[in-house]
């Protein structure tokens, strides 16, 4: 088998011959009901489940590919709840013409980061559409994960508290806008793509205050505080010079007139913390992988995001209008 065609989606001959051949050597360890249409299994307590769907484009891009992305993504909305991403349900739509060894590579990936994840699929499914209803291939996913730490919110934000970004901001977003055909800018840069609870797992289990919680993925880290402030009716500052960014962003803003707080992440969190907690979690973060933790802020009374610049003055950090590029993620 060469390529996908339409006859593989027809639940006959070729339908099974794609699953046997090309999905089963990658996914079937982690199959927890195989031959059945729905997995089945026992939990207690409180459980978090995110769905969504991924189009990036490009399929394959630095640091990673719409497989990497499609279990990076979901498992960390779970685990921005607070909880232990566990289980994942699949669905893939192929273009008719996709070519095998292009979704054999996107299958390596998901099962590297299943297998990196301790993850299990429930359920998986495929659809085949004729060429030009998709552009290739897009991915559903759904997580669950187990509640480790309840009662995150937007709402829970309170003057003083400590404002945490996990590492570099727009990485990912500047390497996007840098890979697309119509740019091609030539830089080093490697999206951020990569799962979070492990470098959140020791924060979870620790005795230090969280209030909130989100990644920050389409509409960057502006985006995210902007919600917050909204959510709880409170002010946010965050400090020009503690904001983690790359040179490579930097660059990328330059050339093309963007702002990094606006770019998106796949690998980076904000988290609200109590205030005398913020160096604490900032170290077991930096202990568990995430080397650029650091506090960039803090809640004050009053609305709106502020950045405050080295010299002392300050200004509003707009929130993003607009689609500033498609197919992100």
């Amino acid at each position: 088998m060469q390529i996908v065609s339409l006859s593989c989606g027809n639940g006959g001959k070729e339908g099974q011959a794609l699953i046997e051949k090309v999905f089963k050597p990658y996914l079937q360890d982690f199959l927890v009901a195989e031959g059945e249409d729905s997995g089945v299994f026992r939990a207690g307590g409180e459980w978090a489940m995110s769905t969504d769907s991924f189009v990036i484009d490009p399929i394959v891009f630095k640091g990673g590919d719409i497989g990497k992305l499609c279990v990076c993504g979901s498992a960390n909305d779970v685990c921005m709840g607070g909880a232990h991403p566990k289980y994942l349900s699949v669905g893939f739509i192929l273009e008719e013409g996709l070519e095998v060894t292009l979704l054999q590579q996107i299958l390596s990936s998901i099962k590297e980061q299943l297998n990196l994840g301790g993850l299990k699929l429930l359920s998986l499914d495929t659809k085949v559409v004729p060429k030009g209803c998709v552009d290739k291939i897009f991915i559903n996913t759904t997580a669950l994960g187990s509640v480790l730490y309840p009662n995150l919110s937007a709402k829970n934000l309170k003057e003083g508290q400590a404002i945490i970004v996990s590492g570099p901001i727009g990485t990912h977003g500047a390497m996007i806008f840098s890979q697309r055909a119509e740019i091609q800018l030539d830089t080093p840069l490697a999206s951020d793509c990569q799962q979070l609870f492990p470098l959140l797992e020791s924060v979870f289990q620790s005795d230090y205050k969280l209030h909130a919680l989100r990644d920050a993925t389409r509409g960057g880290l502006a985006s995210v505080l902007h919600e917050w402030a909204q959510s709880s009716s409170v002010g946010i500052e965050v400090k020009e010079d503690q904001i983690p960014i790359l040179e490579g962003v930097r660059g990328v803003c330059e050339i093309l007139g963007l702002e990094p707080y606006v770019l998106a992440n796949e690998g980076v969190c904000v988290l609200s913390v109590k205030a005398s907690d913020a160096p604490r979690v900032c170290a077991l973060m930096q202990e568990s992988g995430a080397k650029k933790a650091c506090a960039i802020g803090q809640v004050v009374a009053g609305g709106g995001v502020f950045l405050k610049t080295p010299w002392g003055s300050k200004r509003p950090l707009d929130i993003l209008e607009g689609e500033l590029l498609p197919r992100i993620c």
